[in-house]
């Protein structure tokens, strides 16, 4: 019999919310948890999209591990939007998010280190760290009248193994963005405890409010740290690989990370030149998308806060500053294990369970806010009547 690793343990075999979900979709049904932009009836340019695609250049191989200076000085201007001095230098080019962490989770920590992550977030992380050996330890998101970093239990958290703390800015699924004062104890505890700050700005440019979430790659940096983006939200496009990031902080440690980082990516060499070539294009581009996503986020939210609003016995909205996702409060679920799982068998709607997201109270539930404006109303009207 073959014999495989540990870190690849896992329970593949479907959960009782996963066949409720499978049932579902085999019959009419309202899926509130689509957050695939390609697939949620957004005007896209095909022919603009893909002609940076056939540019002549990506015919020669000639690998820079950082990725092209063309795309990469194309990222800082896309930072200059949001009031900060990028030095293309400091980036560096990846395919995703997840290859950002992992580079950065080798980076950083030696199998068994620990990094410090927020609960409520996205469940990916999990298996993330597990294949890069390295230890997840929760700190608490708590809710009230908005949600909150509870730096006393951060703090102690932190052991002698805590190599970095990891900030998702604004928050997946709480839309939670990290305030200036909030920022200030972070970078002063990562400073004090010689950790390094990697900071997830995915979905930076979508704020439910009129005020907008501040870019970490604002300065000044007083810790080592990392910013991560990508083009999968900034530019709707997750379907083209294609994601950064951003290494800031004291000069010394910074080159430092910087030199490390580049024979890892080197290691792998993972970006196509085509994707590369064309990314300038696609950043450049990204406004149109980026308004239909944010108008259809703030349509749903707003239907959201209306139907809490007539029924507040039926839902309850918790308060979000930015992002696609929606966290919900159905009193009608309280005390019981298997709300999500319920919607799905018994009225085909289908949501997240909040323990995706390591959520303990049971009547918590998440939804994208980029599902068609019409699907969502009726969604939410069958899921709350």
């Amino acid at each position: 019999m073959s014999r495989f690793s540990s870190r690849t343990a896992w329970d593949t075999g479907e959960s009782a919310y996963a066949a409720a979900v499978r049932e579902a979709r085999a019959r009419p049904h309202f899926d509130l948890t689509l957050s695939n932009p390609t697939r949620c009836g957004f005007s896209y340019d095909a022919e603009a999209l893909l002609a940076p695609l056939a540019d002549p250049r990506a015919a020669v191989y000639d690998p820079d591990p950082r990725g092209l200076l063309s795309a990469r000085a194309a990222v800082a201007r896309y930072y200059s939007g949001h009031r900060a001095e990028v030095d293309p230098g400091h980036l560096l080019l990846t395919t995703s998010s997840s290859e950002s962490y992992s580079f950065l989770f080798r980076l950083l920590a030696d199998p068994g280190d620990e990094v410090l992550v927020a609960q409520p977030s996205y469940p990916l992380f999990d298996f993330l760290a597990t294949l890069d050996d390295v230890r997840l330890r929760p700190y608490p998101l708590f809710y009230d009248r908005g949600w909150w970093i509870d730096f006393a239990e951060l703090e102690r958290a932190i052991s002698p193994r805590t190599r970095a703390i990891l900030v998702v800015h604004p928050n997946n699924p709480t839309g939670h963005w990290t305030g200036p004062a909030e920022r200030e104890l972070l970078e002063q505890l990562c400073a004090r405890h010689q950790l390094a700050l990697i900071v997830d700005e995915v979905f930076l440019d979508y704020p439910m409010r009129a005020s907008h979430p501040r870019s970490f790659a604002v300065g000044p940096h007083p810790a080592l740290t990392f910013v991560l983006s990508g083009l999968s939200k900034i530019a709707g496009l997750p379907q083209m690989k294609a994601a950064w990031l951003l290494a800031l902080g004291p000069a010394e440690l910074r080159a430092q990370a910087l030199a490390r980082l580049e024979i890892v990516a080197d290691t792998f060499l993972s970006m196509n030149a085509p994707v590369q070539l064309a990314l300038p294009s696609w950043l450049a581009g990204r406004s149109s998308i980026q308004a239909q996503i944010l108008e259809r986020a703030r349509t749903n939210l707003a239907t959201l806060t209306g139907v809490a609003a007539a029924h507040p016995g039926r839902l309850r909205v918790l308060d979000t500053d930015a992002g696609w996702s929606a966290v919900l409060s159905l009193p009608s679920c309280a005390g019981e294990p298997d709300c999500a799982e319920r919607l799905a068998r018994e009225r085909g709607v289908i949501v997240h369970p909040g323990s995706f997201y390591a959520m303990p109270e049971a009547n918590r539930v998440v939804v994208s806010l980029i599902v068609p404006t019409d699907d969502f109303a009726a969604g939410i009207q069958k899921a709350t009547s």
